[in-house]
């Protein structure tokens, strides 16, 4: 694969975002700060390496860290839990063997947005206390409510009370100056575009209260404001933070339940995160989920040897990944080896960024994921669009991932069975012509099918989509044959669409 300058700077970013989110969903889980960096450096290298999506990232999820905070102490500590990261891989490898992952393409369009707008507007109001200095939630946290009684709002009101002066400075002076360098600098300086703005706003941070801040000690971030993480630094002291699993807990029924829990969730909210995956990358490709199944069960499996924690597909590294200009898993991959080398070489230098402007680069990716455009894009599409899109994103907001999006997916369900009933797609090859006929009723039922008809086209070919014989396509529908469209020139495939169907007409004023 190889190597381009983007992805090599959207893997910084990534790294950025993956290092505080590492720690504070480890924290979250009761479990040593070390298995959340180890996860994500699996995450990024191996699963980075076997995964079926060019832009996604792994590590750590938030979603998990409930059930594994209870499962460590339902098990009696983190080498049975290990056990049981394990064999979750196992059955995550299975499932995607026996091919689980095509429920993925299930989801319907308007949930899958959705989810987007929701962790953007969850990275804004979540990031907003630790800009302010105020860190009593972890990072990383996507639910409602919080361990201490608290929530969302009540947490930004006690960050506007007790803000700290200095965190807040360097928060707002970093958003200045990533905005700054994105929109003004590069285009004076082209160059400057291989610099990321969040390693120059980051490194700004750093600088500002190591040095400007010492006259004026109020101002200064103190440690428990800044990174920590658990390494003093050499090879020696990342082994220590490896842990074998318990082999004798495999006779316990609870481990195997923890196993069956993880893999599902896991590889449900890996699922969810490929279709956001898919319409977050600029080259509309769509990812192999079962094959990314597969690479998250080898990476559980090495996870629970090694006892980090649990991982899945991530939404929020993956979209600074794709904010960041990443187009091929090299991103992902760089991310988990930027993340090793930290922690081997230079662990005292990332223990001096303070938290607050890390906080400004995820409230920077959470404005991009929810800008206005997006809720103005579904209004246009309609109530069956808009209605399940709202309702998520207001749904996760006030609950967490995956709650909101199994609402969602109900309200979503409810809309596409009333518009579609019947629904029939055909395809005849004679040479390199290709003709696929729409009839009746296509509805989001025909994703899957008509997703991996696309997909497995051979290159150099001539494909006409005819739509004449069909009455409605469901919107999910005319989005995958716009992608198609899109990516088609890449795989020197020629398109011609039929323009006598009503049932293509949103298409073509697309």
């Amino acid at each position: 694969m190889q190597l381009k300058s983007n992805d090599v700077r959207s893997s910084i970013v990534v790294f950025l975002v993956a290092l505080p989110l590492c720690l504070g969903i480890a924290l979250a889980s009761g479990a040593p700060l070390s298995a959340g960096i180890i996860s994500g450096i699996i995450g990024g290298m191996i699963v980075g390496s076997l995964g079926g999506s060019h832009v996604s990232v792994s590590g750590p999820a938030a979603g998990l860290t409930v059930i594994v905070a209870a499962a460590i102490s339902e098990l009696g500590g983190m080498p049975a839990f290990a056990l049981a990261v394990l064999l979750a891989g196992v059955m995550q490898f299975l499932m995607g063997y026996f091919k689980a992952g095509e429920l993925g393409n299930f989801f319907p369009a308007s949930v899958v947005k959705g989810m987007l707008a929701a962790i953007g507007l969850i990275l804004i109001l979540k990031q907003m206390p630790h800009a302010f200095g105020w860190d009593a939630d972890y990072m990383g946290d996507e639910s409602f409510g919080t361990v201490d009684g608290n929530n969302t709002f009540t947490d930004i009101m006690n960050g506007l009370k007790r803000f700290h002066s200095g965190a807040t400075t360097i928060a707002i002076l970093s958003i200045a100056l990533m905005l700054f360098w994105d929109k003004v600098l590069v285009k004076k300086i082209p160059k400057l575009a291989l610099f990321p703005s969040a390693l120059a706003a980051v490194l700004m941070g750093v600088a500002i209260n190591e040095f400007i801040f010492v006259g004026y000690p109020y101002l200064i971030i103190e440690k428990e404001h800044l990174v920590q993480l658990p390494f003093t630094g050499g090879i020696g002291s990342f082994l220590d933070g490896f842990m074998m699993p318990d082999w004798s807990a495999i006779t316990n029924p609870v481990t195997w339940k923890v196993a069956a829990t993880l893999a599902i969730v896991a590889s449900l909210e890996t699922l969810l995160s490929l279709d956001a995956a898919d319409k977050l990358d600029p080259l509309k490709r769509t990812s192999r989920k079962n094959k990314e199944l597969r690479a998250q069960g080898v990476g559980n499996l090495l996870a629970g040897l090694i006892g980090a924690l649990p991982m899945t597909a991530v939404i929020v590294r993956t979209s600074a990944n794709v904010t960041g200009g990443g187009l091929q898993r090299t991103s992902a991959i760089l991310h988990g080896l930027w993340l090793l080398l930290a922690v081997i070489l230079v662990p005292d230098l990332l223990n001096r960024i303070p938290l607050a402007v890390l906080a400004a680069v995820l409230i920077l990716i959470g404005w991009k994921l929810s800008a206005p455009t997006l809720f103005k894009q579904q209004w246009k599409l309609g109530h069956a669009q808009f209605v399940p899109f709202v309702v998520t994103v207001v749904t996760i907001l006030f609950t967490d991932l995956l709650v909101g999006i199994a609402v969602g997916f109900v309200v979503g369900a409810i809309f596409v069975l009333r518009s579609n009933n019947h629904s029939s797609v055909t395809i005849v090859k004679q040479d390199d012509q290709v003709l696929i006929r729409f009839y009746k009723d296509v509805s989001f039922l025909q994703k899957p099918k008509i997703r991996a008809l696309l997909r497995d086209l051979p290159n150099d070919t001539h494909v006409v989509i005819d739509g004449s014989r069909s009455v409605h396509v469901d919107h999910d529908i005319v989005e995958l044959v716009q992608d198609f469209v899109l990516s088609a020139p890449a795989r020197n495939i020629d398109v011609k669409l039929q323009k006598s169907s009503l049932a293509l007409t949103a298409l073509f004023k697309e």
